[in-house]
């Protein structure tokens, strides 16, 4: 195998896949990159056995062939060549090393066998639909927040994607849960979606597809089935597996009696909820809410700090049902708050302690719901 090419491509193409590179394994050949030269194309791929990578690189084939090279390693000396660099990479075949030389700069890196490195075979996929760049990002970008870290509720570790019926029709949906708030987002149904089976995308494969979709301005390819799922984005392509297991039944967790609606300017109520919560360094400090008609304080206490509240009305505020109290997680309340875009965010509540709604006034698209805590 040979190839030359600019040091920006090749940096930017190891740095995609060698996120997916499980840092810590105890199988060599997984912290390794597959270099593939064939049909005059080059392609680079890593894999941690749950999530797989490959790339297409634009790139000057010299002679086809394909060997596997540390990630990190490589990535490091590519990332140190000076940034108009042109840089060649040789491997004569065998068990040689891979010879790279940029100018008058060369080294030689200790090869695996492309045998060792696992097939990257998604399998047979189902289903298959496309979504713009940036339906996919506001289905993540409005869920991923909410994603439990508790291992021991494994099938709570990723974003619930499957189809179903909106308020306008049919939708595609996202949701996501940690017991504490709960996310679900939705965008119209694309076509080739109508029947695909309900699946739960693994945390990680969130945040490595979340990186890969910075870079997007088009359309993703969306592939999956039962076990399996699939991203193409433009040459990139992200396989993953899938979480075995049964997301909850979020239905029954989204309150439909709440009457007791308080609409507030997105941006004072999230900047008063950061300044009164900055009076605890706890962890999971809580602030108080305390309505009454056209009225808002929020309110929090340390028993090393003191105090603090501040009060929203006039125009910021529109609340007309009876006085109530209400605490949150400060981190919780603003997580949720965040995905608002613009304008008023919609509070529903029926009591102290009953869950509440949250969604952006005039925005059927997303739901959120908050669990309250004692203050």
């Amino acid at each position: 195998m040979k190839f030359k090419a600019d040091r920006a491509t090749l940096m930017k193409s190891l740095a995609h896949v060698q996120n997916v590179v499980e840092k810590r394994n105890t199988i060599p050949i997984l912290a390794n990159v597959l270099l593939s030269v064939q049909n005059g194309r080059l392609s680079i791929a890593a894999t941690d056995l749950e999530i797989a990578l490959v790339e297409e690189v634009a790139a000057e084939t010299l002679r086809d062939g394909a060997i596997t090279v540390p990630a990190a390693t490589l990535y490091e000396i590519v990332r140190r060549q000076p940034e108009n660099a042109v840089i060649e990479l040789d491997h004569p075949g065998g068990d040689a090393p891979l010879a790279l030389r940029a100018g008058r700069y060369s080294t030689s890196l200790v090869a695996l066998s492309v045998e060792e490195f696992p097939k990257l075979d998604a399998g047979k996929l189902s289903h298959s639909f496309v979504l713009s760049a940036i339906e996919l990002r506001g289905l993540i970008d409005r869920t991923r927040f909410a994603i439990s870290t508790e291992e021991t509720r494994y099938y709570l570790n990723g974003i619930y994607l499957h189809a179903a019926e909106g308020q306008d029709g049919p939708v595609i949906r996202a949701v996501a849960t940690d017991g504490h708030r709960l996310a679900r987002v939705e965008e119209p149904l694309p076509s080739g979606a109508a029947g695909m089976p309900g699946i739960i995308v693994p945390r990680k494969t969130v945040t490595e597809l979340r990186k890969l979709l910075d870079e997007a301005s088009g359309e993703v390819e969306v592939a999956l089935s039962e076990t399996r799922i699939q991203f193409t984005i433009g040459t990139m392509r992200l396989t993953s597996k899938l979480i075995d297991g049964t997301f909850p039944d979020y239905d029954r967790v989204i309150p439909r009696g709440n009457d007791k609606i308080l609409r507030v300017d997105k941006k004072d109520f999230n900047d008063a909820v950061g300044r009164v919560s900055a009076i605890s360094a706890e962890k999971h400090r809580p602030v108080k809410l305390s309505l009454a008609k056209e009225l808002l304080v929020i309110s929090a206490a340390s028993a090393e700090q003191g105090s603090a509240s501040e009060e929203l009305g006039g125009d910021l505020v529109d609340y007309q049902s009876g006085p109530l109290e209400i605490g949150f997680q400060a981190r919780y309340l603003s997580d949720v708050t965040d995905q608002i875009k613009s304008g008023k965010v919609e509070f529903a509540f029926a009591d102290g302690a009953a869950p509440t709604l949250v969604r952006e006034e005039n925005d059927s698209s997303a739901v959120y719901v908050l669990m309250p805590m004692r203050v």
